[in-house]
């Protein structure tokens, strides 16, 4: 085997690798084993920019003195999309040599406008016109899905994220094939499109590990680490059953088979660069047909039986799309979204108006 597990993958998988960052100093070492593209959201872009903090603080107070009529609200987000715009540069060959489907920074959509798909939409197109290689991301709220059709319609490469639940990666699927549907009967091109559908397995495994906690119930916790892989790997099998031209991405991670227990598929794995280190330093031969395995019953049966949390979550029709947004992941992930976009403002609000204090 390759001394790296992703060069091993990528030799003999046709599951791809993204780096979940826009860091460019990550993505370039990333490169050298095997990334295709790249996801982001307001968290990672705030941490990429801290991260060069002399640069980037620089870049800001430039731009806010030739654009004196913005908002310290709009400077964050004008380097956000400079930093998208950079790091996309950096996988143009890779785009061009896939055609698209793969070689593409994901952006997202500001997370304050969840529940306006005119908005959401909008942005997208917005967005998308970034580089030629970007990727959109849009939240899989109960409102939201009509974006996903019209924005794909408009041109837009989705990648929806806030995911949790094979209802909702059904939800989004249909709605790009809407789309797709859409643009074919007008005659317009969709050779280069490449939408993906988030699950943020990671996320799926701290929602089944609080549920637990608040209906006291008692399971080996070793078995919820299993709760991300067994929603994706259901969510696999009703893509392949259905034909959907979306791919599934893996998102959010909290432990190696994130990576390991879902390969196989036409399908995107996005670990964080941290996690890549940690992998590639490993070892592990991983199963190159995972995401085909069963759940041992063992695993699948106590948390269906006492957890109807992640029952909603595993279930093709465990969440109605009303009960999207409303969803605890959904509320817990969205927060949190919202929270960074709050100290993004902060970070350049440091810089315009340093604290004299300090």
């Amino acid at each position: 085997m390759s001394d790296s597990p992703f060069i091993y993958m990528k030799e003999h998988s046709k599951t791809v690798l993204w780096n979940d960052s826009a860091d460019p100093k990550e993505i370039k070492d990333a490169l050298t084993w095997g990334i295709v593209g790249a996801t982001c959201n307001p968290v990672i872009a705030l941490t990429a920019l801290k991260a060069d903090k002399e640069y980037w603080v620089a870049r800001i107070k430039e731009f806010a003195k030739a654009n004196p009529q913005t908002t310290d609200d709009q400077i964050g987000w004008a380097m956000v999309k400079e930093l998208s715009s950079n790091a996309a540069k950096l996988f143009e060959p890779e785009f061009e040599k896939q055609n698209g489907r793969n070689g593409r920074l994901s952006i997202q959509t500001d997370p304050r406008n969840f529940r306006d798909a005119n908005l959401l939409a909008s942005q997208a197109v917005e967005f998308s016109k970034i580089a030629k290689n970007m990727i959109v991301k849009i939240p899989v709220t109960s409102e939201a899905i009509a974006a996903f059709e019209e924005a794909t319609y408009q041109g837009v490469s989705i990648n929806a994220t806030v995911s949790f639940s094979v209802a909702q990666t059904v939800a989004v699927a249909e709605a790009v094939e809407r789309g797709l549907k859409r643009r074919e009967a007008e005659g317009l091109d969709i050779s280069q499109m490449g939408p993906v559908c988030t699950i943020m397995v990671g996320r799926v495994d701290d929602w089944v590990k609080v549920s637990a906690e608040k209906a006291g119930a008692v399971i080996d916790p070793g078995i919820m680490e299993w709760a991300g892989v067994a929603v994706f790997r259901n969510a696999h099998k009703v893509y392949e059953q259905r034909g959907y031209r979306t791919r599934l991405l893996s998102a959010a991670f909290r432990n190696h088979m994130h990576w390991s227990g879902i390969l196989g598929g036409d399908s995107v794995i996005s670990p964080p660069y941290s996690w890549q280190v940690k992998i590639n330093k490993s070892g592990i031969i991983p199963n190159l047909n995972s995401v085909e395995e069963p759940i041992e019953n063992r695993i699948l049966e106590p948390m269906l039986e006492k957890l109807p949390e992640f029952r909603k979550m595993y279930d093709v029709d465990g969440l109605k799309a009303e009960e999207f947004t409303n969803f605890g992941a959904t509320q817990r992930t969205l927060r949190g979204f919202l929270q960074s976009v709050n100290d993004l403002e902060s970070f350049v609000r440091d810089v315009t108006v340093p604290n004299p204090d300090k």
